[in-house]
């Protein structure tokens, strides 16, 4: 696709809140529930699943939470109730949840023994919602709006703070809630809450379940527009400019959201879930991790390993630049680094200071190698926006520079690195 045939919108500018939430760059995602404890049961099958069959005796959030931190990950998101409707708290609105389970003789409480070890490691929580289940209540909308309101009221007063409210569009088609009622009461008793999707998001899906972003993936998009459709270059004509970053949700199992005996063998790749994260992370999305915990209430071993390989993996890669944002002169149209000795280089990682929104509409980086008179452009691309991940075949540089091909206002920069993940051990 050539410049001329892409359309953007004038930047909007980001709150404070949606910045930090990009900054947190990417997440685990815990499918855990009524589900788990039923093989072979999917999404809006109606099969039945008795409270009975809920009873991890070996639940340890602790185990979630410090294996998501040790794998670098920045905030953890937990099924509060998912299509089913069960609920992972005793909400008083149902008694289709723990607290007609024998686990914990129906005293337990899923969600507090969740959120008290995200507080207590230093990790952001989030809960996942569906407005959406298969119960006969969803037929009467009144009810079920006063339902809906009802439990987000118990989850946003009584577990401290919560950093991310999450919620499934699935199986809502054709339903109207009153997303007015439910995004006040978030709004009033958890005004720093990361909203997904719902009546007023602060972020949107990348509208698949893959874990990659298109490029260019814009953050400011048509307020107009659904949020809903997906469009990687919304129409300026008529446009209302919204600031709403994306995140790609993916499974590191390639079948199941929720746990399942059957499908170990499709824990994804190193290389696989390397690639996930240059796809999104490095399109400067968010990335959240969908692995779910067991029948005993832990993280299961293999998804364990895999998942603290990926971590281990993008440290290796980028925690030792070969230049950074310091070793990068400013000259009109970009930045250039002259080096007195050649460098090998594969990857270039820049972000943009998006406090103004983003202003960069295409780029370049350019090298030029030993005894070459003239640079080459090793990569082209769009948007930087939160992060751009650039990689490029091995080449030795004794000169770099990024060029702003077309911009529609300033550009600065509060990262611009050089890497050489080839040379590595």
């Amino acid at each position: 696709m050539s410049p001329r045939e892409i359309t953007y919108l004038p930047t909007a500018v980001p709150s404070a809140k949606q910045l930090a939430y990009q900054d947190w760059e990417w997440g685990l995602f815990l499918h855990f529930g009524i589900r788990t404890f039923y093989e072979g049961h999917v999404d809006w099958d109606k099969r039945p699943m008795s409270p009975e069959g809920f009873n991890p005796t070996q639940l340890d959030c602790d185990q979630w939470v410090k294996t998501a931190q040790a794998a670098g990950l920045r905030y953890v998101i937990l099924t509060a109730k998912h299509h089913d409707g069960f609920a992972n708290w005793p909400s008083r609105y149902t008694d289709f949840s723990v607290a007609s389970s024998p686990w914990k003789g129906g005293k337990g409480d899923i969600i507090r023994e969740f959120t008290a070890s995200c507080h207590r490691h230093g990790m952001k929580a989030g809960l996942y919602y569906s407005p959406a289940e298969w119960r006969p209540l969803f037929e009467d909308s009144a009810a079920y709006d006063d339902y809906f309101v009802g439990q987000i009221t118990e989850l946003t007063s009584n577990y401290g703070e919560i950093d991310v409210l999450w919620f499934d569009g699935c199986g809502s088609e054709g339903h109207t809630f009153d997303w007015p009622r439910v995004i006040a009461e978030i709004r009033q008793r958890q005004p720093g809450a990361m909203i997904f999707e719902g009546g007023d998001p602060d972020y949107r899906w990348v509208w698949n379940e893959a874990g990659v972003a298109p490029s260019p993936c814009w953050n400011t998009i048509d307020g107009n527009r659904s949020i809903d459709v997906p469009d990687s270059f919304a129409p300026v004509a008529g446009a209302r400019p919204i600031w709403l970053p994306a995140e790609c949700d993916c499974r590191l199992r390639s079948q199941n959201w929720f746990y399942s005996d059957a499908d170990e063998d499709t824990i994804k790749g190193i290389e696989e879930m390397v690639g996930l994260y240059y796809y999104s992370v490095g399109r400067g999305c968010n990335l959240t991790i969908n692995v779910a915990p067991d029948r005993r209430g832990l993280l299961p071993d293999r998804d364990v390993a895999r998942l603290l390989e990926l971590g281990s993996e993008i440290r290796r890669r980028f925690s030792r630049p070969l230049l950074t944002l310091d070793d990068w002169v400013p000259r009109p149209g970009g930045w250039q680094a002259d080096l007195a000795q050649p460098l090998l280089i594969d990857h270039v990682i820049i972000q943009e200071d998006l406090t103004q929104g983003e202003h960069a509409r295409r780029f370049a980086v350019r090298a030029r190698p030993p005894h070459c008179g003239e640079p080459i452009t090793v990569y082209e691309g769009y948007n930087i926006g939160h992060k751009a991940i650039c990689r490029f075949p091995a080449i030795p540089a004794e000169h770099i520079a990024l060029e702003i091909l077309e911009a529609d206002g300033p550009v600065s920069l509060r990262r611009l690195e050089a890497h050489s993940v080839a040379d590595l051990e």
